[in-house]
């Protein structure tokens, strides 16, 4: 296929989830090619239909079957709902993480998903998006003060609308569990001595995927969190503290505890490739995101999760990682009245009742939403991230965007190769003080 120029394809894709931005601090050469994968591997384009009294743009990281359906519908209610047509952009998801600076710097959708945490606020202080505190001031009310901080940029104005979160455990077949009679870890040990007993029984204990990046800092959170603690955790993201720490070193020397568990060819497979080995019950469980339900047949509730267990008594268990993610108002659509329109419908509870009833794995942000209709697994997570004390947004939302793509990604897969403690320690901790400034 002919080359189109960087300026095209950003206009094209509109941009697309669950990897990283490896764009700040990359080479002009892989930043030109990085949009052509997004052009090449399936940019997809749709609109809700015509007749509206206005139109908006909406770029979406949501290339999944499931969730690509799901907004689809949502976007299409608006038509009905306030009277909007969207046309809908949709590029693979790590293609969309992968070029999302240029593309806020390029030619933006009005509206597109993004993620709470530090990226939403850094992408505010830049100035590559515009603010929504008219959308709140109406919407407000229907959200929690934990909502509200998650949508607040640095400089106290709203970026954000939520759409869901969703809480990161260990996933397994309950059938295999009571075929084979285990029972959910409450401890560190237990979770050691259940893969030890998976392993004896035949099947690969602990799945694992890391070939995207990203996944793997689910492990670390949790292993930090559990281990140090959730303030230490953040202050760490924010680099409060020193990567060298011996707290921290504690973290990857525990990790490599259960890599004789996990599977051997991570850097080689995709988080659903992963995912399949339990759907069709070749692994025994496997620590990601709520949404890796996307991955069962429809229709099969064989489906149960467990939170990360407690490692140390004195912190105890306390903290989730539990994401939320929603839309953003890029600068170009914060001059589009019909995208603030859409805003405003979109942190309803009768929008997000139209996702969900697609993608039935994350859990609504807005209190009006319609929860009677929740399947187990949701109501099991909502009442989960209730009773959390802390909640964390994930190591590539919490960081620097620049250390979390272009450090802790390569070190950390790394890390799972030669399980070298100092020296990723070491490189995290020279790159942070590179990055961060300190």
């Amino acid at each position: 296929m002919p080359t189109p120029s960087l300026d095209s394809l950003l206009g094209q894709s509109g941009m697309n989830r669950r990897s990283l931005l490896r764009v700040a601090g990359l080479s002009a050469g892989a930043i030109a090619a990085a949009p052509l994968l997004a052009a090449c591997t399936g940019s997809d384009s749709g609109s809700s239909g015509s007749g509206g009294t206005g139109t908006v743009t909406f770029g979406s990281n949501g290339s999944d079957e499931v969730p690509k359906a799901a907004y689809e519908a949502l976007m299409k209610s608006a038509k009905d709902a306030v009277k909007l047509d969207v046309k809908i952009n949709t590029v693979a998801h790590n293609d969309f993480q992968n070029n999302i600076n240029n593309y806020l710097k390029g030619s933006p959708d009005d509206v597109f998903t993004w993620f709470a945490g530090y990226r939403m606020k850094s992408y505010a202080k830049q100035g590559l998006v515009a603010d929504i505190d008219d959308v709140w001031e109406k919407a407000g009310s229907n959200f929690s003060e934990a909502f509200k901080t998650a949508s607040t940029g640095d400089d106290g104005k709203k970026y954000f609308v939520p759409l869901y979160n969703y809480p990161w455990g260990w996933f397994y077949r309950p059938s295999v569990w009571k075929e084979k009679g285990y029972t959910e870890p409450k401890t560190w040990d237990e979770l050691i001595a259940l893969a030890k007993k998976m392993k004896t029984d035949g099947l690969n204990p602990i799945a694992f995927a890391d070939k995207d990046g990203w996944p793997a800092f689910g492990t670390f959170d949790y292993l930090n969190m559990r281990i140090n603690g959730y303030q230490f955790h953040v202050d760490l993201m924010a680099h409060k503290g020193s990567w060298e720490d011996a707290k921290v070193k504690q973290v990857f020397t525990t990790w490599k505890e259960i890599f004789p568990y996990q599977s051997a060819d991570s850097l080689g497979r995709t988080w659903q490739e992963a995912a399949q080995t339990v759907v069709t019950k070749k692994s025994g469980m496997y620590l990601l995101g709520s949404f890796v339900g996307q991955q069962w047949p429809e229709g099969d509730t064989d489906i149960d999760f467990f939170p990360f267990p407690e490692i140390d008594s004195n912190v105890g268990a306390d903290a989730i990682e539990a994401p939320i993610d929603g839309f953003m108002l890029s600068k170009k659509g914060g001059e589009n009245e019909s995208a603030r329109k859409l805003m405003e419908y979109l942190a309803t509870g009768k929008a997000e009742d139209i996702y969900l009833k697609t993608d039935h794995n994350d859990v609504a942000a807005a209190n009006d939403a319609d929860t009677s209709g929740y399947n187990a697994l949701q109501k099991k997570a909502a009442e989960i991230i209730g009773a959390s004390k802390n909640i964390s947004q994930f190591l590539d939302r919490d960081a620097e965007p620049a250390f979390a793509n272009n450090a802790a990604l390569p070190a950390f897969q790394q890390f799972i190769k030669d399980g070298n403690v100092d020296a990723v320690t070491k490189s995290l901790e020279a790159q942070a003080k590179q990055i961060y400034g300190s």
